[in-house]
């Protein structure tokens, strides 16, 4: 029988695109570049998580739009928004 964890919680980072690195495919924001809910330095995104919601100037993208490690999330064409658009990236974890 497996074991079904009893929570949910969410873990979320904020930045702005002007932190990005890279263009095209390769357009990345690193952890280390967002702060988290404390408004501390991150160090790194989870590496254990349900999903992940991705938030550009508040509206929530299509999961297809980006993929994510305990590194970085990388957007691709990210590069081509104004650099001051917020990013959010929500984990839920459990």
């Amino acid at each position: 029988m497996a074991i079904i964890k009893p929570f949910m919680a969410n873990r979320r980072f904020n930045s702005t695109i002007s932190v990005g690195t890279g263009t095209g495919a390769t357009f990345n924001i690193l952890a280390t570049a967002c702060t988290n809910d404390a408004g501390a330095a991150a160090t790194a995104f989870p590496s254990s998580f349900a999903y992940y919601n991705l938030y550009l100037n508040g509206q929530l993208q299509a999961a297809s739009d980006s993929s994510v490690t305990t590194a970085a999330i990388t957007i691709p064409n990210a590069d081509a928004l104004d650099p001051g658009v917020p990013v959010t990236i929500e984990f839920v974890v459990n």
